[in-house]
């Protein structure tokens, strides 16, 4: 976990052979192609309205289950189970953090958060009847796994690409992502809608949908486990397990030597914790407030994936012209004006649906990639996979609030508009927090080399 044990890591001039790089870099992307089908078909798609059916099937007559006793609305189980399964990440996270710092082997235990979370996926074809609690277990197991995996994986960024293509690196892991995405959501789309054709009822073909995410996860994690290597680090004295929660309050006090680094990930705490919840609620308020159909969601969801191909790629490029901070901070203006609009949406009207969805599909991926490239310019070195643990947390471990807020609304009115706005203030509040960093001061107080553009 230390600068001291970990040998250099990071690409400067002449430090690694540029094919090399590039071979290590394709298959970096390809692990956002593998599992960003989970997000896409599972998380955002089919599993917050199939599994909110479920609870709604096994409910009491006043709409609630009882999962360890405790009442529940049906409809809040969903966004309850998100919220419990980054408790989970959080408690697991700094512990992988630091196996990966002090052994350097970050690529075997990618592959074990990769295929435990591929496999709880493939087990959600078993979801039916009233097995509610079968399926937010999965869910729970599943959404911590991808969280784990993407400490490590994010932690790569800074040792395939240096300081001035970084942008360009993590956009096109984005693009690769929503590439998968798009491709596979094409397929539910035909399965979902010609079920009867293919002598499957509805229930069938959405669990077929869950557990294909799950394979697909599985299968195409094979390249980059091939393709990424381990840096060597001395070994260090003291045991991962036992060091990981000491890890993590020393990585916190060791971030007080940085506080710009810190005034950065506070801020993408709040406006991300904003995205995650618009991401893993969309198709439930899509649903169950709008009156939305299936096969409407899961087409308004394809076109978010094309076009966030696009709007990666299009605003890597805005970055290197207007810089990576000022790219993120106009995005977050589009993500306010796509909630307030979200808020008096019609209910029955796809057309305004697929208009908003193409907005967010628009800032969706380079807001997202962006917000990674540019705080790899401001981890200290040698400490990769420790800083990005607490990324991780703010990028899905403590994106806790805004599920939790959205369950709570329901569970106390009955009505999903009224969550939906209060998400704006953790938009508002996070361009108010990031606009006050100056990044460029911050990347050099990290001792790192400064980009022209950032």
């Amino acid at each position: 976990m230390s600068a001291e044990t970990a040998e250099p890591t990071r690409i400067t001039t002449g430090s690694a052979d540029a094919a090399s790089r590039r071979r290590e870099q394709r298959g970096w992307y390809f692990y956002d192609f593998a599992c960003s089908v989970y997000s896409t078909s599972v998380l955002t798609v089919f599993l917050g309205p199939y599994l909110t059916s479920v609870a709604k099937a096994a409910a009491d007559a006043d709409g609630f289950v009882h999962p360890l006793g405790i009442p529940v609305r049906a409809g809040s189980l969903f966004a309850y189970a998100v919220s419990v399964s980054v408790v989970v990440a959080v408690i697991v996270m700094p512990v992988v953090g630091a196996a990966a710092d002090r052994t350097g082997r970050k690529k075997p235990l990618l592959a074990a958060a990769a295929y435990v979370g591929a496999t709880a996926t493939t087990g959600m074809f078993f979801l039916d009847g009233h097995r509610y609690l079968l399926g937010a277990f999965l869910l729970i197991v599943a959404n911590a796994s991808i969280s784990v995996s993407m400490v490590l994986y994010n932690a790569y960024l800074p040792q395939i690409a240096g300081p001035d293509e970084r942008d360009a690196v993590s956009s096109r892991g984005w693009a690769f992502g929503y590439t998968s995405g798009a491709f596979v959501l094409v397929l539910n789309l035909i399965l979902y809608t010609g079920h009867d054709s293919f002598g499957l009822s509805e229930s069938d073909a959405v669990r077929i949908c869950l557990a294909s995410a799950g394979v697909w996860w599985g299968a195409f994690t094979l390249i980059p486990l091939r393709r990424l290597r381990d840096r060597r680090v001395t070994p260090g004295g003291e045991g991962v397990v036992g060091s990981g929660w000491r890890q993590l309050m020393a990585t916190l006090r060791d971030m007080r030597r940085h506080p710009l680094t810190l005034s950065f990930l506070l801020a993408y705490l709040v406006y991300n914790d904003g995205v995650q919840t618009v991401i893993s609620q969309a198709s439930v308020y899509g649903s169950e407030e709008l009156g939305l159909d299936q096969t409407t969601l899961i087409t308004a969801v394809l076109l978010v994936q094309v076009l966030a191909v696009a709007g990666a790629l299009g605003m890597g490029r805005l970055a290197r012209v207007y810089g990576a901070k000022r790219t993120i901070l106009g995005s977050l203006v589009v993500w306010t004006l796509i909630l307030v609009a979200g808020y008096f949406l019609p209910a029955d009207a796809p057309v305004f649906f697929y208009v908003l969805a193409s907005a967010i599909g628009l800032v969706l991926g380079g807001s997202q990639a962006l917000s990674r490239s540019l705080f790899s310019h401001l981890v200290p070195h040698g400490k990769e996979a420790e800083y990005f643990s607490a990324y991780e947390m703010s990028d899905r471990g403590l994106s806790w609030l805004g599920p939790l807020v959205f369950g709570l609304a329901y569970q106390l009115t009955g009505s999903y508009r009224d969550a939906i706005i209060s998400l704006v203030i953790f938009f508002v509040a996070g361009s108010v927090l990031l606009a006050r960093v100056p990044i460029r001061q911050a990347v050099a107080a990290a001792g790192n080399p400064v980009p022209e553009r950032i």
